[in-house]
């Protein structure tokens, strides 16, 4: 029995190591047969390095499935003896935390509706006191990176020594393309927080829809993401929950076989040498900016002057509209996107009312 354990606690370690790493499994266990047939066919592909199923679920209004709970645990572990493949599984309170671990569950992870809320991650912490068991957590469903770093530390002070993060987009008013925008720029700020600390892309959940899965996992592998988490079912149609975002295991197949895998680095001196002065070229250009940023912010005090001595308004609508419709047109000429000229502008803009209002207060 303890060399059954420590064999599958060393099969667990060695996955949690390899890059990529790939998990998938159908976003809820539905059925013993069908967490038994979907991991069967995962592993058949060869392509997948760990099994995941939502035993409980979440969900935002009642009446809706909300998992078989803890009857679907033997499941999963039936499962793993059947392909060798480690499980893991979602746990949002102290007692899912204690039934996933009596029934060897390998890695567990805390779900964004649970990182959003740090008396839940601090619960789900305790439990995990005087545990050796890798914990990934998923980022808040809000766009809050304190919120994603503080559930992290918690994991981190009740000694658990192995933390993941689970990128899987945010939730955004008027967000139409994908199910929880991708918002790249919060999940690499968070990976630059943690350097060296495993982060996985989540697609499923960031799309919401499978005609554009591959899209996305894409752009996470150019990424230098450390591995993807992908819902895979039998019978995805007829899947009990979210059964658009989901694929057949051999559709996974599929995918993961088309999906260019980068590597880091590479140790041709010549590359070396070109990316060093193209780095040089781009240095240059920032210095420039910046030198044109600091200009424009002292136009934008002297305005700052003559709006406190005539005591009109820091904020002028049709001015700041007239800016930004200058922009997209010349943007657009230049190969920049409205998305970007949009920030861009909005960020110079708030620095430009920042030294405004200094002005007019001082």
């Amino acid at each position: 029995m303890q060399a059954a354990e420590a064999n599958t606690k060393n099969a667990a370690q060695t996955v949690w190591n390899k890059r990529p790493l790939i998990i998938s499994g159908p976003c809820s266990a539905e059925t013993e047969e069908q967490v038994l047939e979907t991991a069967v066919r995962l592993n058949k592909t060869g392509k997948v390095d760990m099994l995941r199923a939502g035993i409980w679920k979440p969900r935002t209004r009642p009446g809706s499935f909300e998992g078989v709970g803890t009857k679907g645990l033997p499941w999963l572990q039936k499962a793993k003896q059947l392909t060798g493949l480690p499980v893991t599984v979602e746990v949002a309170t102290g007692k899912q935390v204690e039934d996933a671990l009596h029934f060897d569950i390998d890695i567990l992870w805390i779900g964004a509706r649970t990182t959003v809320n740090p008396f839940s991650v601090q619960e789900v912490a305790d439990a995990l006191r005087g545990v050796d068991v890798p914990v990934m957590i998923k980022n808040p469903i809000n766009p809050d990176l304190e919120l994603w770093t503080g559930a992290v530390e918690r994991v981190a002070k009740a000694g658990i020594k192995q933390i993941g993060l689970i990128h899987r987009g945010f939730s955004s008013y008027g967000n139409t393309e994908y199910r929880n925008a991708p918002m790249w720029h919060l999940a690499i700020e968070m990976k630059l927080r943690n350097p060296g600390m495993m982060m996985i892309n989540d697609p499923s959940h960031i799309c919401g829809r499978r005609d554009i899965l591959f899209d996305v996992a894409q752009k996470a592998i150019d990424l230098d993401y450390d591995g993807l988490m992908i819902e895979s079912h039998i019978d995805p149609d007829h899947a009990w929950s979210d059964a658009k975002q989901q694929v057949t295991p051999e559709r996974l197949a599929e995918m993961l076989s088309s999906i260019r895998w980068r590597k880091e680095d590479t140790p041709s001196e010549e590359f070396h040498a070109t990316m060093e002065k193209l780095r040089q070229q781009i240095n240059h250009l920032d210095d420039e900016l910046l030198q044109i940023l600091g200009q424009r912010m002292k136009v934008a005090d002297e305005i700052g002057k003559y709006k406190k001595a005539n005591n009109i308004t820091i904020l002028q609508t049709n001015r700041w509209n007239s800016i930004l419709e200058r922009a997209y047109a010349k943007g657009e000429k230049l190969g920049l996107s409205k998305e970007f000229i949009t920030k861009y502008f909005d960020a110079v803009h708030m620095e430009s009312i920042n030294h405004q209002n200094k002005i007019m207060n001082d």
